[in-house]
């Protein structure tokens, strides 16, 4: 604006003349002076708002990403402490539902038979599968006395299949010690008695451990990664265990819980419709009172989340609206955060120069450097860090995906049953 007002001054005001004290068009100015003079102000007020957009962005890599890296990093492993003695086992009750897992199964039962622990109780439901889920379950029972199974054969009001599964495996359980599990995940030997001595060490009520997700193909690994990364953005694993932090985790393939603390929590009849009843149990344990924490247990967990990137899309569009305590207003502040520190980065290196290329690098860089070191942890090429853009796209299909479909229908489908949105909004912890 400086350089316009001079030289339309110049053209016929002297510099000591009022004129020069307060700018204004001289009556010759020409309209394509005007234009040009505005043109420039656009332009300047354009580049300063990609400078400070920019600006944030990078100090939110820069900052909050560093943070939570650290956090990432310090994060105990299961590696770290010693099974423990026979001596030093309480009964523990393994807890797992089943519906329609007649591929999983057979994998998961032998991990489960191959686990090395003294005190032990294995409760497997069967809840209403149409496939060979029960058969599955009882022969495995018939070869393993610590397995008992227990079957439910109608869903009663007001209570998702999985919440309800677990509540009833709890209630003929014995363990001081419960560990939730999914019928699709595989257990070392060695687990159980080494998340009980890291619960020991760290005074713990509730561990939840961070398997490895067995991923193949590009685009589950490309979800998958970016899925992690999000997670530890938005859960932050590392803050669970400071009492003072809101932040709660709970993961579905591993939660040990003291038995004594999950009944003072409200046990699953709180979660009762709850989608995300994993995360949510670490919350209500946490908001008790007890002490919870996260570990990452490597391939001591497996897990095969989902078959494909057409199953993962069919499975989380039950979950990302749940995430967003489904309220519209949040889903927009994701939208908004993806678009903002995900991808515009990205999307601006090939438009932008000088400091806004700088600041454009920056972040992007701190991102991929994030992103290469969830990638290390998951067991996947630090290369995929490099697809970020394409995850962020990914994430916010899936999020707008979740978001219609469950507005259409009205609710969440989920395995043959609907359950309306009214009541999971009414449910919610």
């Amino acid at each position: 604006m400086a350089r316009c007002t001079s030289r339309v001054l110049a053209a016929g005001a002297p510099a000591h003349s009022p004129h020069a004290q307060r700018p204004r068009w001289p009556a010759f100015a020409t309209r394509g002076d005007r234009i040009a003079c505005f043109s420039h102000r656009r332009k300047f007020c354009v580049s300063l708002l990609w400078t400070l957009l920019l600006a944030l962005v990078a100090a939110f890599w820069l900052v909050y990403g560093l943070r939570v890296g650290l956090e990432a990093l310090r994060l105990p492993w299961l590696d770290e402490v010693a099974p423990a003695t026979d001596a030093d086992c309480p009964s523990l009750s393994l807890l797992f539902t089943a519906r329609d897992e007649a591929a999983a199964l057979p994998r998961a039962l032998a991990s489960f038979a191959a686990l090395d622990y003294p005190r032990l109780e294995i409760i497997a439901v069967d809840d209403r599968s149409r496939d060979e889920t029960g058969r599955i379950l009882h022969e495995a029972a018939e070869r393993d006395p610590r397995l008992r199974v227990l079957t439910v054969r109608e869903l009663p009001p007001g209570w998702l299949g999985k919440p309800h599964g677990l509540a009833t495996a709890y209630r003929q359980a014995r363990g001081e010690w419960l560990v939730f599990t999914d019928a699709d995940v595989c257990f070392a030997p060695d687990v159980l008695r080494r998340a009980i001595a890291l619960a020991r060490v760290r005074a713990l009520d509730h561990l939840t451990l961070l398997g490895r997700l067995e991923m193949t193909g590009f685009w589950e690994k490309v979800a998958l990664t970016f899925f992690g990364l999000g997670f530890h953005f938005a859960a932050r694993p590392g803050r669970a265990a400071d009492p003072r932090a809101p932040h709660y985790v709970g993961v579905g393939a591993f939660q040990l819980v003291r038995r004594s603390a999950y009944e003072a929590s409200g046990t699953h009849r709180r979660l009762a419709l709850e989608v995300v009843d994993d995360m949510k149990l670490g919350k209500i344990v946490k908001q008790a009172g007890f002490r919870s924490a996260a570990a990452v247990a490597g391939e001591r967990v497996r897990v095969r989340w989902y078959a494909g990137l057409g199953e993962l899309v069919r499975g989380v569009t039950k979950n990302f609206f749940a995430g967003a305590e489904y309220k519209l207003r949040v889903v927009a502040l994701q939208v908004l955060g993806l678009m903002l520190f995900y991808l515009l980065p990205f999307l601006a290196l090939p438009f932008v120069r000088g400091t806004e290329l700088i600041l454009a690098g920056v972040a992007a860089l701190a991102a991929v450097v994030l992103h290469g070191g969830i990638c290390w942890g998951m067991g996947v090429s630090v290369l995929y860090a490099l697809t970020q853009p394409l995850g962020a796209l990914l994430f916010l299909y899936l999020l707008l995906r979740s978001t219609a479909v469950t507005l259409w229908r009205g609710g969440v489908e989920w395995r043959g049953t609907f359950y309306p949105l009214a009541e999971l909004r009414k449910g919610m912890v």
